[in-house]
């Protein structure tokens, strides 16, 4: 495993400027096109993902982070669940590097009237004690990282021991006619279709091929096992095509 790596970009923080000003361009038809682009799929894998790790988030001592949150979808979910089950955690955070994917999430926490604290930050990089955390979500932006083992590092320091990370990211379908299907509709459709609606075609080529690139559940799983995390587990979801790891500390 290394870490992302746009095209024409060398070098981690070449890689991470870029991939920070590719969000900052797409930040407004951001949630238009991941549902469209996804057949709303996206909002069942949040979905999931929450009810996986609600017990741990609705205690009322846990300290959670939603890491690389772009426009908050999964925090507000998370914030959503927990509170409906008449909890009262303490708020959740909600951390990004990316300024205008961090504005759109403030303008939805504002509208619902919730009081979740953000703070920009690289993922590399968080301004954050050791082990002070007990929950950590990364939906869809782990591989967007310029390296993924000092990410993987970086989780176990902020966590607590007992405290768990869950990923939720794109993967490799394992079925091979899905996997054709799947290969094509990236390769082909969404760069065409989120190049004309976002008007960022360079954003909408690289996302596909930064999927292709990033390891599968299985060699995921082994690179989180082989950063001292415990428990490792994983669940495939729509053929393969994402899957939600969870892992402890």
């Amino acid at each position: 495993m290394t870490g992302t790596a746009p095209p024409g970009v060398s070098g981690e923080q070449s890689a991470s400027n870029w991939v920070r000003g590719m969000f900052g361009r797409i930040a407004g038809h951001y949630d238009l096109l991941n549902h469209l682009l996804s057949f709303n799929m996206d909002r069942r894998w949040r979905a999931r993902t929450v009810e996986k790790i609600a017990p741990l988030a609705a205690r009322a001592d846990a300290r959670v982070l939603d890491l690389c949150c772009g426009t908050g979808d999964l925090l507000l979910a998370i914030e959503a669940r927990t509170r409906s089950n008449g909890s009262r955690p303490q708020p959740i955070m909600g951390s990004d590097f990316c300024h205008p994917m961090l504005a759109e999430a403030q303008r939805k926490i504002a509208d619902r009237k919730i009081s979740s604290p953000l703070f920009e930050a690289d993922a590399l990089s968080l301004p954050l004690a050791d082990g002070s955390l007990d929950l950590i979500t990364v939906a869809f932006g782990f591989r967007n990282l310029a390296n993924y083992r000092r990410g993987m590092q970086e989780l176990w320091r902020v966590l607590k021991p007992g405290g768990v990370v869950a990923i939720l990211e794109f993967s490799q379908p394992t079925n091979r006619a899905f996997g054709m299907v799947y290969g094509f509709f990236s390769a082909k459709v969404l760069p065409w279709v989120g190049g004309v609606v976002s008007g960022s075609h360079d954003a909408y080529s690289y996302l596909p091929e930064s999927i292709r690139r990033f390891p599968g559940a299985e060699e995921l799983a082994a690179e989180l096992r082989a950063a001292n995390f415990s428990h490792v587990e994983f669940e495939r979801m729509t053929g393969g095509a994402v899957a939600l790891h969870l892992a402890r500390k």
